[in-house]
C-alpha cells in the first residue's frame, strides 16, 4: 500500500508541475512547435535519468521513493501521447516539416538531456563521496580505493 501512496503523491506533483509549465507563456511569442510539451518532456528526460542514476548507482534509495519519483512524478510530468497527438495535428495542418522537426528535436534533445542527467548525477556522486581526510583536493570513489 505504501508503494501506491508514493506513486500517487509523485503523480500528483508531476501533474501539477506539468500544469504550471503549460500555464507559462512568452508574451508575444508564436512558436511553430508545441514548446510546452517539448519542455516537460526534456525536463522529464533529464530528471528521470538523474533520479534513476542517483538511486541505482550512487545511493541506495528506498524502492518506494524511487518509484514515486520515477513512475509517479516523471510519468505524470512527461507525455508521449501528447507529443504524438501534436505531431499528427501539425501534419494535418500541412506543416510536415514542423512535425518532423518537432519529433526529431524531441527525441534527439531527449537523449542529450538524459545523458546530461546521468552525467550530473555521477559527477555529484563523486563530489559527495570526497574523503574529508584527503588534503590534496582529489577524491576517490569507494570502488577506486585499493587495499
Amino acid at each position: 500500500m505504501k508503494t501506491y501512496i508514493y506513486i500517487g503523491a509523485g503523480g500528483f506533483a508531476g501533474a501539477v508541475v506539468r500544469y504550471l509549465v503549460k500555464g507559462l507563456s512568452a508574451d508575444g511569442a508564436d512558436f511553430i512547435i508545441p514548446v510546452h510539451t517539448l519542455t516537460v518532456n526534456l525536463l522529464g528526460a533529464f530528471a528521470l535519468a538523474f533520479i534513476l542514476t542517483a538511486a541505482l548507482e550512487l545511493r541506495d534509495f528506498d524502492a518506494d521513493l524511487r518509484l514515486g519519483l520515477s513512475a509517479g512524478m516523471m510519468g505524470a510530468l512527461t507525455t508521449f501521447s501528447t507529443l504524438c497527438r501534436e505531431t499528427v495535428e501539425l501534419m494535418r495542418a500541412g506543416s510536415a516539416f514542423e512535425a518532423v522537426s518537432y519529433m526529431l528535436l524531441s527525441v534527439l534533445a531527449g537523449f542529450v538531456c538524459a545523458w546530461g542527467g546521468m552525467h550530473l548525477a555521477r559527477k555529484l556522486g563523486r563530489t559527495l563521496r570526497k574523503k574529508p581526510e584527503n588534503q590534496n583536493g582529489t577524491f576517490y570513489l569507494e570502488s577506486d580505493e585499493t587495499d
